[in-house]
């Protein structure tokens, strides 16, 4: 059974920096694109960026030039350095990877349960 696990969260002020990081484990035969998105209380998931498993990224436009999304394939990892953060990217935020889990060439959708960050100001 597949897993993603998130870790990284927490309080922080405005203007500070977090790291949220992801591992999947479990049984499974590659890995296509990995991202995070983002759910505020009363809002709906969001998307906050996606990296292919060519390295090419793609990031919400409100998060633009201050998160970094990367990953490690030989660790099964997806990271977000999370800088300059404000009040208004308080959320919970949920790892997202698709992944081939049967010997077909489709790729799965599995979503972690989420990390709650929140930035005061």
């Amino acid at each position: 059974q597949v897993q993603l696990e998130e870790s990284g969260g927490g309080l922080v002020q405005a203007g500070g920096s977090l790291r949220l990081s992801c591992v999947a484990s479990g049984t499974f035969f590659g890995i296509g694109t990995l991202g995070w998105y983002r759910q505020a209380t009363g809002n709906q998931r969001e998307l906050v960026a996606t990296i292919i498993s060519g390295g090419r990224t793609n990031y919400a436009d409100s998060v633009k030039g201050r998160f970094t999304i990367s990953r490690d394939n030989a660790k099964n990892t997806v990271s977000l350095q999370m800088d300059s953060l404000k009040p208004e990217d308080t959320a919970v935020y949920y790892c997202y990877a698709e992944l081939k889990t049967t010997m077909s060439p489709a790729l799965f959708q599995y979503w972690g349960q989420g990390t709650q960050v929140t930035v005061s100001s």
